[in-house]
């Protein structure tokens, strides 16, 4: 496809700040950043952000943000640090501790960048630092890592300890980085920390003789982690580690050593398994044969006014559009590049329905119920047109009837065993959705399957069950508790974008589904169709 066919490499950022204002009255801030991306007209749509890490001034932030590198393009960033005080999502709510504006240009030529924070341009922060760090990713690998301790030692005085692991490479300048942080396990002196996995390049440059430090922590919610212990070690040594024979570690603390003569260790570590495998990218599945197919579903309940009333978000405007036709056209542009028959299924719901007006959940936009395909975005938007003064708005509001009718065709698709098909469906609401308990339970079904749903908000409503539904704050769990196989809901409030160019709207609408593709085909164990030739599996470097 010509829009991506010119970028040059992945670039990989890794983020830490120094010496954060305080906005937490008797304790530190707890800072997240956020990365932004100009596109166009003062418009920023968010493209990644980092975990948040609790009562600390110079954080570190483990999680690399991964960028597409365009040579040909200005690429202005936006680096946001907030102090995060809560579950929501949304930043309004939170405390700005300064951010910084570059191009990806700047960062890239300078390798590291450190600039101070401003609260808005030309008005510093008062104090703290960010410094980004960039490094290109020209290798598809991953390390896979299984690790778990024993014995390690006590440290809480009520308590046994709450150990977290933290890696690290050596740079170049002999400086220490941080490449991976496990998560805390509470109260457990054997911990077994989750499988986890980490780029090649990130975890050690590609040289597999690189010094590696690993520290073993006791979590304190002050942030003032205590050291349990720590080793050095490297990937050729790490790689020996298998299902059969673990490779084990001395967790030494430093201190103790020197103070003790009878000090042995503070635990040891094992590593249960060390592998590498291909990361496959989104490109290599879509140029491997993968077909992405793409279902509209729109809204036609009674909430949204009468169209023939000028308020009313059916309400065709005299130059021919309403924000429903705007979403679809945004969206389904850019989809539609990567659908070889370009014929899309599209489905109104809340509606009642000639002959019989009974209220449909489902029905073919083009009253066609045993071929509901319409030819291109085109025949969507015709469909649409046509269909508007023959139905009568209604309601209620029912979402699963059209995500399970989506996810029952990725499921018969799944069966096949290939990676050949992928399922985006669309919803445009405008939000006052009623069944969402059975919404829940559809989209945990659907996220087994080979499909990810966006839904765009027309409208001022709150849009408050939407956000819940896009497990950006937590994973998403039906009423039983069952959670979802992965994210599969992007939520975006049209609102937002009104008059931003069209570009902003679609790329923030489909900026996750490359990402949930690979995952699903990762998680189900599928290859590319067709395998690109230099992405042929190998163990070595």
């Amino acid at each position: 496809m010509s829009r991506m066919a010119h970028c040059v490499t992945k670039v990989e950022l890794s983020i830490s700040c120094d010496n954060l204002i305080d906005k937490d009255v008797g304790s530190k801030s707890d800072p997240l950043c956020v990365l932004l991306q100009d596109v166009g007209g003062e418009q920023w749509t968010e493209l990644v952000r980092t975990e948040r890490i609790k009562n600390c001034h110079n954080p570190q932030f483990s999680k690399k943000l991964l960028i597409d590198y365009y040579f040909e393009k200005v690429q202005k960033l936006k680096f946001g640090v907030y102090d995060i005080d809560n579950k929501s999502y949304d930043l309004n709510d939170d405390d700005y501790l300064g951010g910084a504006e570059c191009t990806l240009g700047q960062i890239v030529s300078s390798k590291t960048l450190t600039q101070p924070l401003m609260m808005k341009k030309g008005k510093p922060a008062g104090k703290g630092t960010i410094t980004i760090s960039a490094e290109e990713i020209k290798d598809t690998r991953v390390i896979c890592m299984d690790v778990e301790a024993r014995n390690l030692d006590k440290k809480d005085f009520l308590g046994k300890s709450d150990p977290f692991l933290e890696f690290y490479k050596q740079s170049d300048s002999g400086k220490w980085q941080l490449v991976y942080r496990s998560e805390v396990i509470k109260n457990n002196l054997n911990p077994c920390w989750k499988k986890f996995s980490v780029p090649l390049q990130t975890f050690c440059g590609g040289d597999f003789n690189k010094p590696i430090k690993v520290h073993c922590h006791d979590y304190d919610s002050d942030g003032s982690h205590d050291l349990i212990g720590s080793f050095d070690t490297n990937l050729s040594q790490l790689q020996n580690a298998s299902g059969s024979s673990p490779v084990e570690f001395e967790c030494i603390h430093p201190e103790k050593k020197r103070k003790k003569k009878s000090y042995k260790n503070s635990g040891i570590v094992r590593v249960k398994l060390c592998k590498i495998e291909i990361e496959y990218s989104f490109l290599d599945y879509i140029m491997g044969g993968c077909q992405i197919n793409f279902t509209v579903g729109i809204d036609f309940t009674g909430s949204n006014g009468d169209p023939k009333s000028t308020d009313s978000l059916h309400y065709i405007s005299p130059n021919g559009i309403n924000e429903y036709l705007t979403a679809i056209w945004t969206v389904g542009s850019v989809v539609q590049d990567y659908d070889s028959d370009k014929l899309f299924p599209a489905f109104g719901f809340g509606a009642q329905v000639p002959p019989d007006w009974q209220v449909s959940h489902e029905f073919a936009l083009n009253f066609n119920p045993t071929n509901p395909y319409c030819q291109g975005i085109e025949g969507v938007v015709g469909a649409y047109r046509q269909a508007l003064p023959q139905i009568r708005l209604y309601g209620p509001t029912n979402f699963s009837p059209i995500i399970n009718h989506v996810a029952r065709f990725a499921a018969h698709s799944a069966q096949q065993g290939t990676a050949s098909q992928y399922f985006v469906l669309l919803i445009i609401t405008d939000g006052e959705i009623t069944d969402l308990d059975q919404t829940r339970q559809a989209i945990v079904n659907a996220s087994k399957q080979p499909m990810s749903i966006i839904i765009v908000g027309v409208g001022n409503a709150e849009f408050k069950a939407m956000e819940f539904l896009d497990g950006d704050d937590g994973v998403l769990k039906s009423l039983s508790g069952e959670p979802a196989a992965r994210d599969i809901v992007q939520f975006v409030p049209f609102r937002k974008f009104q008059n931003a160019p069209r570009e902003a709207l679609s790329q923030t609408v489909l900026a996750e589904v490359p990402k949930q593709l690979v995952t699903y085909f990762k998680q189900v164990g599928l290859t590319p169709v067709k395998l690109p030739s230099e992405k042929q599996p190998e163990n070595k470097p």
